[in-house]
């Protein structure tokens, strides 16, 4: 038991899982602002161009409400706008990576291709080293 306990710590640790713990949170707050984006801001003014429909409330009604039980409906608009949720945040998601992609190449780009050639003072190093194993290899009078 404290080995499992033990590899589950190590496991939680790494900084991976930390990564992606923020990741999530971020991802849920970010859906939230994106959700807010399109409900009051988006669809309102849509809704108005299309002869002030609600797409929140678009919904066909399968069985009528008896008694106490209550309607039963199909939400399309709900999903429509869950819809346009999903092509805003990955629009978003686009130019994100877009712009990710384009800091990149710009530091690839930036690298050098080949190291540069070898300075004055290296290349007279490089010929005194040379000439000091030719003198170690003759032999001595």
């Amino acid at each position: 038991m404290k080995k499992l306990l033990g590899e589950f710590r190590e496991f939680a640790i790494k900084g991976n899982m930390l990564d992606l713990a923020i990741g999530v949170v971020i991802g849920a707050a970010f859906g939230k602002i994106v959700s807010s984006l399109v409900a009051d801001i988006i669809m309102p003014p849509l809704g108005l161009l299309l002869g002030g429909m609600d797409f929140s409330k678009m919904s066909i009604t399968l069985a009528k409400a008896v008694g106490e039980t209550p309607a039963v409906t199909l939400n399309y608009g709900m999903f429509i706008q869950a819809i346009l949720d999903f092509l805003i945040i990955a629009l978003c998601l686009f130019f994100v990576v877009k712009g990710v992609n384009k800091m990149r190449k710009k530091h690839e780009q930036k690298a050098p291709d080949s190291p540069p050639p070898p300075s004055k003072e290296e290349l007279l190093l490089t010929d005194i080293r040379d000439l000091l194993k030719e003198q170690s290899k003759q032999p001595k009078k």
